[in-house]
C-alpha cells in the first residue's frame, strides 16, 4: 500500500569549497551533514520510518501498511530493497520493499520476504507532511526504480494502492493489472506492475 525540487546529491566537499581567489581565514574544519543523501535505510531508521508513515496514512486510509515491528523485520531482512531520503541527517521520504516469487500479490506478501523471488513487492512510500506537494515522491520513486535496475535478481516491481494514486503511479511507469486479491477491512486495492527487466536488457544480453 502506498501514499504520496529536486538536485541530484551534492557532496558536502562541494557544498562548502570557497570561491577562486577568495581569502578565508583559517579554521578548524567543520563537520557538516549532506545537504541531501539517498541511502538505504537500517533498523535504527525504524522509529523516523513508522512516525512518518503512520502520519501520512492514518489520516487518510485509517490503516498503516506496515506497523512498527513489520518495519524493523523488513529493515533487518532486506535494508538493500528499501531506499530513504535524508536532508541535513532528517528523514524526509523513504520506500521500503520486500522480494516476492511471483508476479501477483497475495497476502503472504504483507508480512513475508521471499529471498529467492525476483519479485520487488513495494510496501510503501510515503513522504513527510513538511514535505509534500514538492515532488519528493516521483524523485525517490524514479531513483528507486533506478536502483533495482542495478540488482541482477530483479525482474518486475509491484505494488497496491488505493484508486485515486493510480496516476501517481501511472506518471512513474506502473501499469495496472487488475484489481488486487488482498483487502484490509473495507479498504479495496488496485495492484500495479513496473517491469524492471524490459526489452532493452533483453536486447543488451541477448548478443544481438
Amino acid at each position: 500500500m502506498s501514499t504520496v525540487s529536486a538536485l541530484p546529491f551534492l557532496k558536502s566537499s562541494l557544498l562548502m569549497r570557497p570561491l577562486m581567489g577568495s581569502i578565508t581565514p583559517r579554521r578548524g574544519r567543520r563537520h557538516t551533514l549532506p545537504a541531501s543523501e539517498f541511502r538505504c535505510l537500517s533498523p535504527e531508521d525504524a522509529i523516523s520510518v513508522f512516525e512518518i508513515e503512520r502520519e501520512a496514512f492514518i489520516s487518510v486510509s485509517g490503516e498503516c501498511p506496515l506497523h512498527l515491528d513489520e518495519v524493523c523485520h523488513f529493515l533487518t531482512l532486506c535494508p538493500e530493497l528499501s531506499l530513504g531520503w535524508f536532508e541535513e541527517g532528517r528523514l524526509v521520504a523513504f520506500i521500503i520493499g520486500s522480494l516476492w516469487d511471483q508476479e501477483k500479490l497475495a497476502m503472504d506478501a504483507l508480512t513475508l520476504h521471499k529471498p529467492h523471488g525476483s519479485t520487488v513487492h513495494l510496501h510503501v512510500l510515503a513522504v513527510h507532511r513538511t514535505f509534500r506537494q514538492q515532488g519528493k515522491g516521483s524523485i525517490l520513486m524514479w531513483r528507486y526504480l533506478q536502483y533495482l535496475r542495478c540488482l541482477p535478481y530483479v525482474r518486475c516491481a509491484v505494488l497496491m494502492c488505493e484508486d485515486f494514486l493510480v496516476p501517481f503511479y501511472q506518471k512513474s511507469g506502473f501499469k495496472v493489472q487488475g484489481p488486487s486479491d488482498i483487502t484490509v477491512g473495507p479498504l479495496t486495492f488496485i495492484e500495479m506492475m513496473y517491469p524492471v527487466r524490459g526489452h532493452a536488457y533483453m536486447r543488451r544480453n541477448s548478443g544481438v
